[in-house]
């Protein structure tokens, strides 16, 4: 009887963290729309027999049987978002009073990956925040970098837009944006993700769902502006299910453009016809390998798409926290920095948690280099 009580005694913690550990695995995947929701995308141009899809054709031309064979389940790139990423030394950062700072002109604030704070005259937009230290459902897949992970939510000031560009993990994180939901002003995400929402906590009155295309009035003059993204969503086997988007911002006399995930495309130039030009354009740059050439963008595709949103500065983001792919962490700042110049585009690289504010020379200090 007594080693049956030690027995007990011992596992039932075990027991009681793995149950949270599933529960929270559980709560994080979300919810999908409803099939009345699903009736409604129906009827709209970008969504065909029961998902979204982009609306130009595939500019890749890569044989995808052949990168199944050499990047498939058992694969270096998908098997090493297992594995928590090494580096010698943590990954460079900065650690700002941003509670107590009010910026005088525009200012980013990149916290690596895609989360970033946009601050101007006293608003602040929050996109895709990933605090929880990892981008997935669980805790021990595809973690961050060490030093990477340095700001929480409770470091940020009041925010009045929370920004959603799609559903995938390492940009929608369940932690983080449950934490927002009885505080920030008002939440701005892609067709479809509502129903999560309203599932981790949030009501209905709190956000506004968007198609590419709409509109919505922040403030006084601080317009955003749904654009086109080629990228796909889906947080378990189900896939496009809800919508992706990129953002223009219109914002105190500034443009800028938030890319989102994404291939390169036409859209680009689209965007940058009707919108632009920009004074920046935060892009993805990084994560990509022959398994994606649809859905990210090489370094050099980072820096045509700049081109063609006629863009005066590049932040480079999606890079610097997570490895969702085998390329050197280090490697699409190395290729972009060229490709950009050969461009006349500057790039400006601030270090995690480095203010960055419009009007200012790129930073350029080589911190990446170890």
């Amino acid at each position: 009887m007594k080693k049956r009580t030690i027995i007990t005694t011992t596992f039932l913690p075990v027991v009681a963290l793995l149950l949270f550990i599933g529960c929270t695995a559980i709560k994080s995947i979300g919810k999908y729309p409803t099939k009345e929701q699903e009736a409604a995308f129906a009827q709209l141009p970008n969504y065909k027999d029961g998902m979204f899809r982009s609306p130009y054709p595939r500019l890749d031309t890569i044989d995808r049987d052949t990168v199944r064979r050499r990047h498939g389940f058992f694969s270096k790139e998908r098997t090493s978002r297992f594995k928590k990423p090494k580096l010698s030394q943590d990954m460079p950062h900065v650690k700002v009073n941003l509670r107590d700072t009010l910026f005088d002109q525009l200012t980013v604030v990149w916290f690596g990956h895609s989360s970033y704070l946009i601050q101007s005259g006293g608003v602040n937009i929050l996109v895709d925040p990933v605090f929880s230290g990892y981008g997935s459902p669980v805790s021990f897949v595809n973690k961050c970098y060490d030093g990477s992970n340095v700001y929480k939510v409770e470091d940020l000031p009041g925010i009045r837009l929370l920004l959603l560009t799609h559903d995938h993990y390492d940009h929608t994180d369940y932690k983080t944006v449950r934490k927002y939901r009885k505080s920030v002003g008002q939440v701005v995400l892609p067709l479809g993700m509502g129903r999560t929402l309203k599932y981790w906590g949030y009501k209905p009155e709190q956000f506004t769902e968007v198609n590419w295309g709409d509109s919505i009035q922040i403030a006084d003059d601080v317009l955003l502006i749904a654009t086109p993204a080629q990228h796909f969503s889906g947080r378990y086997t189900t896939k496009n299910k809800t919508l992706w988007t990129s953002y223009v911002l219109q914002i105190h006399g500034y443009r800028l453009f938030l890319g989102g995930d994404g291939g390169y495309n036409k859209h680009y130039a689209d965007i940058g016809e009707t919108y632009g030009p920009f004074d920046l354009a935060i892009l993805e740059n990084g994560q990509y390998s022959p398994h994606w050439t649809h859905n990210h963008s090489y370094p050099e595709q980072t820096a045509r798409a700049a081109a063609d949103l006629k863009a005066k500065m590049i932040l480079p983001v999606h890079w610097a926290k997570f490895s969702a792919t085998y390329h050197p962490w280090n490697d699409p700042v190395k290729r972009l920095l060229p490709a950009a110049d050969s461009l006349g585009i500057p790039v400006t690289v601030p270090r995690i948690g480095e203010p960055y504010t419009i009007g200012q020379p790129a930073k350029r200090e080589v911190w990446w280099e170890f």
